[in-house]
């Protein structure tokens, strides 16, 4: 039987902002004693996710300070619960957006598990992987198999499976036509997720300067944003248009592209969609939008990119330079996701 550390009242080192929108700073909290369903992680890398922002400067309203973000973190078990037995003191195991869930609504008992209105995240109310050390439900600690890039593996468990999801939700089949709009963190790593899936894949970006490269990644076409006639000429073809921006669109002119039947799936953070209902109702179309995936999804994700080589592209920055990797994704001009290595030790 494996050796449970002692419940001990310990302080987690990390970086926190004090109020929205200032600078982190070293701060140092103590945590009680660990929950039976609980585990403990070293923190050795942790991916910095927009949704980090977001939470910084307070956009959605829910951020309490002193503030630690981070919520796609990679370590090793430091300790675990006594009800936990599934996974092992040492092992490496990566860490997404959410950190509880009460197993036992409708919600948890459907597999819907990121849909538990009960449930805890990493960042909400609670101190974060921008640290030495995190904690949550063992539930939501997931290892990670053999072959998976520890170093670029954290965006995995939130911008990956964020996109991910909505290929199992809708039923993608490999003979699918499916757009991607918006070539940043989230819509690189759908492009090689769809392309391994088998799918048709077309980009869509502001931006003509990335084709070389959406290619690279996968996608068999490549469309202008803001090209109307563009769009125009795929009129019909997509079986679903996965959108990953956070800007104001076209949405009837995306609604155009997809065929009977088709879905316009949102997982970016648009501020609000506007649409004429007709074109829905005459091609049975349908908007819908999704946050992380649940365990199941989760375990697939990462078995499908084990199997693919699939990883996302990363520049990495040490933990102690955790402001200027900020101000670096805030301009714009990070390719694609930022990881932190903790060298606070």
């Amino acid at each position: 039987m494996q050796a449970r550390i002692p419940n001990i009242a310990m302080a987690i080192q990390a970086y926190a902002a004090h109020q929205a929108g200032s600078k982190l700073e070293l701060f140092e909290y103590e945590v009680g004693s660990l929950k039976p369903d609980e585990v403990e992680i070293d923190v050795e890398y942790c991916g910095i996710c927009r949704s980090d922002l977001s939470m910084l400067k307070n956009e959605w309203g829910i951020s309490q300070y002193p503030l630690v973000p981070g919520h796609e973190v990679i370590g090793r078990v430091a300790e675990i619960g006594d009800m936990v037995n599934h996974l092992k003191v040492g092992q490496y195991v990566g860490l997404g957006w959410k950190a509880r869930s009460c197993l036992v609504c409708d919600q948890c008992l459907s597999g819907y598990h990121n849909r538990c209105l009960k449930g805890e995240d990493v960042i909400v109310g609670r101190h974060g992987g921008y640290a030495d050390k995190v904690r949550c439900q063992a539930l939501w600690a997931f290892p990670i198999p053999e072959n998976i890039n520890l170093k670029t593996a954290g965006p995995l468990f939130c911008g990956g499976i964020t996109v991910f999801n909505p290929i199992i939700q809708n039923n993608i089949r490999p003979t699918d036509h499916v757009a991607v709009v918006g070539i940043g963190g989230l819509g690189h790593l759908a492009i090689k997720f769809l392309n391994a899936w088998g799918c048709d894949v077309t980009a869509i970006s502001s931006k003509p300067e990335k084709e070389g490269e959406v290619k690279q990644f996968g996608a068999h076409h490549f469309l202008i944003s803001g090209d109307s006639n563009a769009l125009k000429s795929y009129a019909n073809i997509f079986d679903m248009v996965l959108v990953t921006a956070n800007v104001e669109m076209d949405w009837d002119a995306y609604i155009g592209t997809l065929r009977p039947g088709g879905k316009l799936h949102i997982v970016g953070a648009a501020p609000q969609v506007n649409v004429n209902l007709f074109p829905l109702n005459a091609g049975e179309k349908s908007i819908g939008a999704s946050p992380i995936g649940g365990p199941a999804e989760i375990l697939m994700m990462l078995d499908f990119c084990n199997r693919h080589g699939i990883e996302p592209i990363t520049e990495e920055f040490p933990l102690s330079r955790v402001n200027e990797a900020l101000a670096h994704l805030e301009s714009g001009e990070a390719r694609y996701r930022i990881i932190l290595q903790n060298d606070l030790n």
